[in-house]
């Protein structure tokens, strides 16, 4: 089960913790993975790295995915030299925590950008070849900030992962006839190197004092539902939004 050989998958924000967790997942199953974002150098690090622990084939492509037009010629790259794509996973985005009477509309714009527009511009570019194959898998990560109220300056970037949650279902239902499942992966605090620099002892307690099992989640359980909705097995999944938020969600 969850095998994904000779797959085609597309990773954007390949290069960061929570994409390079889903990147090599993937690629442990059997995927072909192209990782993808805007800095060439740190993506063919990470490739290299993926490479070495999971023995498959990892190609490191650039992308502005705000732009459609480097967005499209991802997708010729991936053509060219692949012949087609099956799985397409959204994992760039970006954070900046602002009060809500101090709110920089810039950084609202550039958060909307990045998190919402770059998510539409990808699918879109991709939806096209799957549409055509009539076969795809699309996985955006979302958070449970998008259905779920907090303090601490998340206001902006709540707003967009309510943005991306739509986005899911409206494109899980619009592209149905299709056979593409469109999901997203709704991620509580997700426990990596730069959340301990960038939280306060006390922060990261109170945040963990509210899930069930007291405990953060890790890259690699986001990696795991990544791999589920990319295979076969997810195949009657779709417009869902996958909360791994060790029960967060379950008591408000």
């Amino acid at each position: 089960m969850f095998r994904l050989d000779n797959k085609v998958a597309v990773v954007i924000g390949g290069a960061g913790g929570l994409g390079e967790a889903c990147a090599l997942a993937l690629a442990q199953q059997g995927a072909k993975v192209v990782i993808a974002s805007r800095t060439l150098e740190k993506l063919q690090d990470t490739a290299r790295k993926i490479q070495s622990v999971a023995n498959a084939e990892i190609t490191a492509m650039q992308v502005d995915v705000i732009s459609e037009s480097s967005t499209d010629h991802l997708v010729e790259q991936v053509l060219q030299k692949f012949q087609t794509v099956d799985i397409l996973v959204n994992a760039h985005g970006l954070n900046a925590k602002m009060p809500a009477i101090d709110i920089d509309f810039n950084k609202w714009d550039v958060l909307f950008a990045t998190n919402v527009k770059g998510v539409m511009v990808a699918c879109k570019s991709f939806g096209k070849v799957m549409i055509e194959k009539k076969k795809g898998k699309i996985i955006n990560l979302s958070s449970v900030r998008g259905i779920r109220g907090t303090d601490g300056g998340n206001t902006t970037y709540g707003a967009t992962k309510g943005a991306v949650d739509m986005v899911t279902r409206m494109l899980a239902a619009e592209w149905a006839p299709y056979n593409i499942n469109v999901n997203a992966i709704g991620a509580s605090v997700v426990m990596t190197e730069a959340l301990k620099k960038a939280l306060t002892p006390e922060r990261l307690q109170l945040l963990l004092s509210k899930t069930l099992f007291k405990k953060f989640a890790t890259p690699q359980d986001i990696a795991a539902a990544c791999v589920y909705l990319a295979s076969t097995e997810a195949d009657y999944v779709t417009g869902q939004i996958m909360y791994i938020d060790g029960g967060l969600t379950a008591i408000g």
